[in-house]
């Protein structure tokens, strides 16, 4: 680069820009196991360009990580995805993404740190991997609500049934979405923040 100024770095894009009517943040964590679809999430409903740290999966995680039901997926996130999105004009939700491989795990610790609350994305295909995932949010106190993302091979079952094999307490919500749109993953966000805000009326009162 020449620092004579004959060539700039490029600032950030104009809709990258946080609205000036901003007035209120909240971090969001979305977790869960490998191939669940964190990625595609903030992908989908992120109002700016997202930060993702997706590396080529190699012949090292043969034999390490569980891939079942995502035997066709090249890539992996090794740190986090990063998204953001206006809910109000006032209210701007950050989004990080977790990594899903087991041995990427010791880096959610720190992307816990400050969340308001959690999106666990579920597959009915593995829903023994979602034990953990919550277990890690109940240790760190971090309120969740549990979204089942529809693959279209995926089982599907009742709310109650997915509840008793999660062994969820009914203020917990479940529910149903499709990662892959917009307005689906926005739903689930306005489900979290919905839970949020009961749990903070829940408080008051006490």
């Amino acid at each position: 680069m020449d620092f004579n100024g004959s060539d700039t770095i490029p600032g950030p894009r104009a809709e990258d820009h946080l609205p000036h009517t901003t007035t209120a943040a909240a971090k969001i964590v979305i977790v869960g196991g490998f191939g669940v679809g964190k990625t595609t999430m903030v992908g989908s409903v992120s109002e700016i360009r997202p930060l993702t740290t997706e590396e080529t999966m190699t012949q090292a995680g043969i034999g390490v990580d569980d891939n079942y039901g995502s035997e066709t997926k090249t890539a992996t996130t090794v740190a986090m995805d990063f998204g953001r999105i206006r809910i109000t004009e006032q209210v701007v939700l950050y989004l990080f993404g977790t990594p899903g491989q087991e041995r990427f795990w010791f880096l959610w610790n720190g992307l816990f740190e400050g969340a308001l609350g959690a999106v666990v994305l579920v597959d009915t295909r593995r829903l023994e991997v979602s034990f953990e995932v919550m277990g890690r949010l109940e240790e760190g106190g971090v309120p969740f609500v549990v979204a089942v993302n529809t693959f279209p091979d995926g089982p599907r079952y009742p709310i109650d049934d997915l509840r008793a094999a999660l062994d969820l307490p009914p203020e917990i919500p479940i529910v149903e979405c499709d990662v892959r749109r917009r307005a689906s993953s926005r739903d689930v966000l306005m489900t979290l923040m919905r839970f949020l805000h009961s749990l903070a009326l829940t408080r008051s009162l006490a």
